[in-house]
């Protein structure tokens, strides 16, 4: 194609991407059509990927396709395999797409659809892509290497434990608020209980069937799976309207969560071919289908967007969260755009299968933002409701009040109508007996999915099974993150407990296997326990502490891939992980002391806990209060730390102190571009 075309072609997508955003930022006092956004986002998108991220890969980090990888080094048909660049894709993408871009932005639309709309569209371009990428492509440079263990070889060791402390305590914040986001959206539903259990001897099923019955049989097993779901969904509505059974399996936050802790003991001691593996490929399926129709669903309906572009909480007096639009939006929204928990992934298997250097732009800057497309269509299936309904739904009862008129009545007095009448006709459509008071941001995106679903494909008759078949898709989401999360967490303590004896750091000695399961579970089991004893849902403080620590994790992966960056000569182009590095430490530590030490007991820990003791609260949630501000307190410390070793290390090499040099594995040069060009 002549340049002057590429050249017109990119610079309607630009005025078009600028128009879009004009409407979506400027556009006051009437609702606007769900489709700006996902122009905005396209055009952002697309822009980004062709300019942005092809300027890291010359400039910054000079992609060399003449350089073998890993994965083709040190093939061994297990760990290190050279993968198809789709397959990759696909493997990222899925390992990535936790709960995050769903709840986040649900949670932060109570600021209105515009702070978390732009957060997401500029933090992926120029932040979470641009992280996932860099990491990613270190890792490959490094024979597949962890964030632990860059951090302590480019960083120094006292970088690499206390790494090490801050990774182990994220993610164990991060299952707490994954299996509690799953208990508030199952609580008191039959339907959606039923549904979720049954996925798990639907895997275990496909487990035994790839491996032992037909063996290598993909596609008989995904068609099996499949029919399965659809039965398990339908099955659900059956068994919700069964006097007995429909009884049994209504059940309370509570028991729920007793049923996860079990369930995750289990998934991370039992073989991964067994139910990680199956339920990984389950859940993908699931996930991009159920994302593709979405898309199409917004396409094709074009639904309005009845949330205001601001509302009146952005003065920190929201009643799903309490807090501020800075900072608490850019903590609440963090997977989608910045996630510290994706530099993880980018260092774990993926870069143990990217068969070519210059595959690294569109697996790690490609599936970010991907995952950022996600994010936006949870802001449009939140904000295509009544303000009304979203409020009611997201509330806990502790703000709004128990009772359904109470509820309604003290929604309506904020200024957004809505009736018991309307809420309890709604929970009948979803087939639900009540959708008052269902924090955690799952059954709110159910919802919304459902009223797009149902307007496109179907009618409100079937509105009730896409209501479920929502709930499936964000369970099933967030389990894949608790298994593989579990269980990576149980490597880790297998990690560090074997420097001090040996067994327990034998990853197949199964007393070792059923130890540090045990540790782990009990430590995000812990956590989830407090959040469902939380009068305030539990979400009001978690996912705070979850965002805090999520953007903690990406401070150290940035600090990581700065210092690399200046040891390569390349300090002129720091600022592409710098100026997020920025961004992130205000926003995270601004975050951490409103949580610490605020005077309004809604956000901060201790004057909760203060005013908890002086009306004689329970002495279980001042102990959980304080506890939080103490680990909010700690990886603060702990980034700090890395954050101070990090500057000193910047200055040494700049100033010629110290030699700046890169612990990269040696260059080999490829078979794969001799064959390809064979």
């Amino acid at each position: 194609m002549p340049k002057i075309f590429r050249v017109l072609i990119w610079t309607g997508v630009a005025a078009l991407g600028a128009f879009a955003l004009a409407t979506i930022a400027l556009r006051r006092g009437e609702q606007i059509n769900a489709m700006w956004l996902v122009v905005a986002a396209f055009c952002t998108y697309a822009l980004g990927y062709r300019f942005y991220s092809k300027f890291i890969a010359a400039k910054v980090l000079a992609l060399d396709g003449q350089r073998a990888t890993p994965a083709e080094r040190l093939d061994n048909g297990r760990d290190f395999v050279p993968t198809n660049k789709w397959v990759v894709f696909g493997h990222h993408f899925a390992a990535i797409a936790g709960p995050g871009p769903l709840v986040g932005p649900v949670l932060a639309a109570q600021f209105g659809y515009l702070p978390g709309t732009l957060w997401i569209l500029a933090g992926a371009v120029f932040g979470g892509c641009v992280q996932d990428f860099v990491v990613l492509l270190f890792s490959v440079r490094r024979d597949g290497k962890s964030l632990t263990e860059m951090a302590r070889e480019e960083g120094g060791k006292l970088g690499g434990i206390v790494a090490y402390a801050a990774i182990i305590s994220i993610i164990v914040i991060l299952l707490a608020v994954c299996a509690l986001v799953v208990v508030n959206a199952l609580k008191n539903s039959p339907w959606g209980t039923f549904t979720i259990a049954m996925t798990i001897p639907i895997a275990l099923l496909m487990g035994v069937y790839l491996r032992r019955i037909r063996p290598g049989k993909v596609l008989e097993v995904s068609a099996l799976g499949f029919v399965l779901v659809l039965l398990a969904i339908l099955g659900g509505q059956w068994v919700s309207q069964h006097a007995s059974l429909g009884k049994w399996l209504t059940l309370g936050a509570p028991a729920l969560a007793i049923f996860i802790i079990i369930y995750g003991f289990a998934a991370s001691a039992v073989p991964v071919w067994l139910l990680l593996a199956p339920r990984d490929y389950l859940s993908t399926f699931v996930k991009l289908g159920t994302i593709a129709m979405l898309a199409l669903g917004i396409i094709g309906l074009r639904p309005t967007l009845h949330m205001p572009p601001l509302t009146r909480f952005i003065d920190g007096s929201g009643p799903v969260f309490a807090g501020k639009v800075f900072p608490f939006a850019f903590i609440t929204i963090a997977c989608g755009a910045v996630s510290g928990f994706h530099s993880l992934i980018s260092s774990g298997t993926t870069p143990k299968l990217i068969r070519r250097e210059t595959e690294a732009r569109m697996v790690g800057y490609g599936a970010m933002m991907a995952e950022s497309m996600v994010a936006i269509m949870a802001m449009i299936a939140a904000c295509v409701l009544q303000p009304g309904t979203y409020f009611a739904i997201n509330s806990p009862s502790g703000i709004v009040g128990a009772a359904p008129e109470a509820a309604a009545t003290t929604i309506s007095n904020w200024g957004f109508p809505i009736t018991a009448g309307e809420m309890h006709s709604l929970a009948q459509a979803v087939g639900e007996q009540t959708l008052y008071n269902r924090t955690g941001g799952a059954p709110a995106f159910a919802v919304g999915m459902a009223h797009i679903f149902a307007n496109s494909l179907g009618g409100q008759a079937v509105m009730a099974l896409w209501y479920h078949f929502a709930i499936m898709f964000e369970a099933l989401f967030i389990l894949t993150v608790l298994d593989a999360g579990t269980r990576v967490g149980r490597f880790m303590i297998q990690d560090a407990l074997g420097h001090v004896w040996k067994p327990i750091g034998r990853t197949s000695w199964y007393p070792s296997v059923l130890a540090t399961s045990a540790l782990i579970v009990a430590a995000w089991g812990y956590f989830l326990w407090q959040g469902v004893k939380d009068p305030l849902g539990g979400i009001n403080s978690l996912w705070p502490l979850f965002g805090i620590a999520n953007q903690l994790l990406a401070t150290v992966a940035l600090c990581v891939a700065t210092t690399i960056i200046i040891k390569m000569h390349k300090a002129r182009y720091a600022s592409v992980t710098l100026l997020p590095l920025v961004w992130l430490v205000s926003v995270t530590f601004t975050a951490s002391l409103h949580k610490m030490f605020d005077a309004n007991p809604r956000i901060g820990f201790l004057s909760h806990a203060r005013q908890l003791a002086a009306t004689g609260g329970n002495a279980r949630l001042i102990f959980n209060d304080r506890l939080d501000a103490f680990v909010t307190g700690i990886l603060i410390v702990m980034v700090a730390m890395i954050l101070l070793e990090s500057m000193l290390e910047w200055i040494r090499i700049l100033s010629g102190r110290k030699e700046a040099k890169v612990k990269e594995s040696p260059f080999v040069p490829t078979r794969f571009a001799t064959e390809e060009q064979g």
